[in-house]
């Protein structure tokens, strides 16, 4: 690390969609700034998603206010090399401060004086204040059910890449949310035999009277949602912007010859042991999918707005065999499953940041993203202020919050009192001294960074 970057005002760790929200409106407001991506930016849609992924949202809504996907259709569905290719783009756009190929490995406070000492693969930082903006998608979760067989090929979602990635055989899915029933139709369509094990979740409408699903959300209020509804924090989404982007449907899925069963269980001697909610499950999902339905057509009479109707949106299809008779447990070895695909989620990783900026459960304690330890934000989690917060355009309303909050913060830290600004004018401590926004005794000193 150069000299003169030992010292900045505001580190931002992370340049995915986050990190580069947070430096642009940093750079728009004049904070001096570094952002820290241990690999390249987006390096998670490059190497952390299979070869066929495309973005859930169409692409005049999955994207920052200032920028759009050259040469993509608006309504098209950008896939994972031109959503990373795009926050490239949009980082060269205001030539963001990013050094990649740097990891921060521990951040504290600095004892007795104002900020943090960061410690990184390519030497020691000081930092006024820092940005985690790492993002909900940091370590792959499986299960501890996971059997321990050798003999089985295991992986989480994040290291699926295609079909021809995995040995012969029937492939077992766990998960059902866009992640897993993605990968399930995928594998169903190059001729695998697969069973994807549906857990609870919610099923949207991928589009409806004419107009996407996010943006029904959108004019329903739903993506501005601060608080989320009590135990469904976290409800798996099924929605998928694939083959053109169309309505999930498990039972179609079924009737194309994948066996559907409920949530995985337990595995003991290769057989796999499943709960019998799978129908349960299905009708929570259609009733989620029947109100958001039932929300847009209260909408469109309410405010008068002529859109074609849409009567095969509520057709339910009949139940197949695997639903009206559930597989209680699976013989992997006589079912010839040779894959096990955990689709199961993330969990995020702050054991380097060593603050106390968390409850006694290890969660980040914030207001919108500001920690409760000062000088200490978080960017891009889940419900950070409202649903939309983790999603490419929620992150960049947030960050905007968070860069005003530093603002401000420097503000006061700029002002001086009638008797220095008496003595400044005078002289007494010199004359010319800087009335900057962090007079301090490390005050931040960086050079331009461009975007390696």
């Amino acid at each position: 690390m150069a000299a003169e970057e030992l010292s900045i005002d505001t580190l931002v760790i992370g340049a995915g969609q986050a990190g580069v929200a947070m430096s642009e409106h940093l750079s728009k407001l004049g904070v001096p700034h570094l952002v820290l991506e241990r690999e390249r930016i987006a390096e998670r849609w490059r190497t952390c998603r299979w070869d066929s992924l495309v973005a859930n949202g169409p692409a005049w809504h999955d994207r920052f206010p200032n920028m759009e996907f050259e040469g993509l259709d608006p309504d098209g569905f950008a896939g994972k090399d031109q959503v990373a290719d795009y926050f490239e783009a949009y980082a060269r756009k205001f030539n963001a401060p990013i050094r990649t190929g740097v990891e921060v490995t521990s951040v504290e406070r600095l004892k007795g004086r104002a900020g943090f000492a960061v410690t990184t693969s390519d030497g020691a930082i000081e930092a006024r204040r820092v940005v985690v903006a790492t993002g909900p998608f940091q370590r792959p979760v499986i299960p501890p059910i996971a059997p321990q067989d050798a003999e089985l090929t295991q992986l989480h979602s994040a290291h699926y890449r295609n079909p021809e990635q995995l040995p012969e055989g029937a492939v077992l899915v766990v998960g059902a949310g866009s992640s897993g029933v993605q990968i399930a139709d995928e594998l169903q369509r190059a001729g695998r035999k697969v069973y994807l094990s549906v857990g609870a979740h919610d099923r949207p409408p991928r589009a409806y009277r004419g107009r996407d699903f996010c943006w029904w959300l959108g004019v329903l209020g739903e993506w501005d949602k601060e608080v989320a509804v009590p135990g469904r924090e976290h409800v798996t989404i099924a929605v998928s912007g694939a083959y053109g982007g169309q309505t999930i449907d498990f039972r179609r899925l079924a009737h194309r010859g994948m066996t559907l069963v409920g949530t995985t269980k337990s595995f003991a001697n290769r057989v796999a042991s499943f709960e019998q909610d799978l129908a349960a499950n299905l009708k929570r999902g259609d009733e989620y999918l029947m109100s958001l339905l039932a929300a847009a057509d209260d909408y469109i009479e309410r405010n008068g707005i002529d859109l074609p109707q849409d009567p095969d949106a509520r057709l339910i299809p009949p139940d197949p065999e695997c639903v009206t008779h559930p597989l209680p447990e699976l013989d992997l070895r006589k079912a010839g499953v040779s894959t096990i695909i955990w689709a199961t989620g993330y969990a995020v990783d702050f054991s380097w940041l060593h603050v106390n900026a968390f409850d006694d459960k290890g969660k980040p304690q914030h207001q919108r993203g500001v920690s409760k330890e000062p000088g200490v934000y978080f960017l891009g989690l889940p419900w950070l202020s409202r649903r939309a917060s983790s999603f490419i355009w929620g992150v960049w309303h947030d960050a905007k919050h968070i860069a005003d909050h530093i603002v401000t913060q420097r503000k006061y830290l700029a002002y001086r009192d009638a008797s220095q600004r008496q003595q400044d004018a005078r002289g007494v401590h010199g004359a010319n001294t800087p009335d900057t926004a962090c007079d301090e005794p490390h005050a931040p000193k960086t050079k331009e960074v461009g975007v390696n």
